[in-house]
């Protein structure tokens, strides 16, 4: 069953409607579904479909790539030596077929398929500017999961390819409500609370959410998943980053740096705690990090671009540093046996946070505001330490949510994760108010600065609750 991803269906299926010739990628992090997507919309019929092998050199991706063609019906033929030789294969096979019906060729995996000086990009240029584009009737679907290498050979190409695609699918991971309905399908029987503290392990991935076992809970599902020896995703980390870049000793650095900083950290940062060079390696690693979603970069109201922020947001990276990497014992139970603890409520708490960035526009319609323009900031303020020994009441404040709205509004955003509704203590409160006192104050806004609290199950009535204008629940997030 295909759970949402009605646009992206309705896109792909209307390309039979087209009048020309049609060229699509669809790209997206490993695992979220992007081969799977394809076949279900085309109902697994394709004049072609071939899928590029991880690591092999040109002469086996040539190899498989006839094999291919044998696949779909075209008669024996000699090897060809060139990529120009294997499109001209697929061009001759392809104009054998019957002239009045649409013709889909599905490359998958085609990051792959460009080894080492092998021309591939060029041929394919060849091949849809030559060829494709002289006809009405091909519909030509690209995918891969480099998602950095299909933004930068094809999306972004400035020689033959440039502009050269009909249309392009950034597959999203699943959001809350599409989890919710995946676990009904499956029939796992889950409140949201459970869905919730499973997305923030798994995050949005399909792939991830088919191996949760009905009958099981999802502690059961984690310490089988995560921790048991030959578990589905006990090593999936070290598959992850090697699927995705080809040399990413500089991409993981990057993220074990990252990993121990929850706000971010700024780009010479990222170079002086992963004891990284300042150049093009490191730049294009940060760069397709943030284009597969593995991190966000984002400017602190007020500060200027060359000031960025880099935070990793992968919820399964994330748990993997915090858990998987952790048992160093090889417990079978080594989830079971956290939960409720102080390390457990901890990663909570600011998997809880990333969730809620995850939702914005959740957030934003459940505030009222989905229609305004708005931008999304984190903020930290550190006093100096002139102002430290002259103002003892000048405290650092960390802001992890502002949403700053074009209606002269910004919501001052609070996430707390719990498993009844939260109260706001005295000591809370005075918290809450030097926030946005200072923050006030540091930033000179004359925007309204509105307190929101974003609680899995609501405040507790009464108190200081009720000096909270906003409020958003957990509820709200899987709408």
């Amino acid at each position: 069953m295909l759970i949402g991803r009605d646009k992206e269906v309705k896109l792909l299926q209307d390309l039979h409607f087209a009048s020309e010739s049609q060229f699509v990628a669809v790209y997206g992090r490993r695992r979220v579904g992007k081969t799977y997507l394809i076949r279900e919309a085309f109902n697994y019929k394709f004049a072609f479909q071939h899928t590029g092998i991880y690591n092999a050199p040109m002469k086996e991706q040539l190899k498989e790539f006839r094999e291919s063609l044998y696949a779909a019906g075209m008669k024996k033929t000699a090897m060809p030596k060139t990529w120009n030789d294997a499109f001209h294969l697929l061009e001759n096979f392809i104009s054998e077929l019957p002239a009045d019906e649409k013709k889909v060729i599905f490359i998958d995996e085609l990051p792959w398929m460009d080894t080492h000086k092998s021309n591939f990009v060029r041929s394919l240029d060849h091949f849809w500017n030559g060829w494709a584009t002289t006809r009405r009737d091909i519909i030509l679907i690209i995918c891969g999961s480099a998602t950095s290498w299909i933004i930068d050979n094809v999306i972004m190409n400035y020689g033959g390819l440039h502009n050269r695609l009909t249309n392009q699918v950034f597959l999203e991971p699943f959001c809350l409500r599409e989890c919710k309905e995946y676990c009904e399908w499956k029939g796992l029987g889950y409140t949201e609370n459970q869905i919730l503290e499973a997305y923030m392990a798994l995050g949005g991935i399909p792939y991830y959410w088919s191996f949760l076992s009905k009958g099981q809970s999802v502690a059961q599902n984690f310490d089988r998943m995560f921790f048991a020896e030959r578990g589905e995703l006990t090593h999936e980390f070290d598959a992850l980053y090697a699927s995705l870049f080809r040399s990413p000793k500089t991409h993981i650095a990057i993220i074990v740096a990252l990993a121990k900083k929850k706000m971010g950290m700024l780009r010479e940062d990222i170079l002086n705690v992963a004891k990284l060079q300042d150049n093009t390696a490191f730049a294009t690693a940060l760069r397709e990090l943030e284009q597969c979603g593995f991190i966000r970069k984002y400017i602190s109201i007020g500060k200027k671009n060359k000031q960025a922020i880099y935070q990793l947001i992968d919820n399964y990276t994330l748990f993997y540093f915090d858990f998987i990497s952790a048992n160093v014992n090889g417990d079978e139970h080594f989830w079971t046996s956290q939960l409720s603890t102080t390390v457990h409520n901890g990663w909570a708490g600011r998997a809880f946070e990333r969730v809620c960035i995850q939702h914005i526009p959740q957030i934003k319609s459940a505030l009222g505001f989905a229609g305004i323009i708005s931008s999304v900031h984190s903020w930290v303020y550190k006093p100096s330490k002139k102002s430290d020994a002259g103002n003892s009441s000048d405290v650092g404040v960390q802001i992890d949510l502002l949403i700053d709205r074009n209606d002269q509004t910004i919501n001052l955003c609070e996430m707390k994760y719990s498993s009844a509704p939260y109260t706001i203590t005295q000591d809370e409160d005075m918290r809450i108010r030097n926030r946005k006192a200072v923050f006030m104050r540091e930033t000179e806004t004359t925007k309204a600065v509105m307190v929101t609290m974003i609680t899995t199950y609501g405040l507790t009535p009464g108190g200081y609750s009720n000096d909270i204008p906003c409020q958003v629940t957990m509820s709200d997030l899987f709408k």
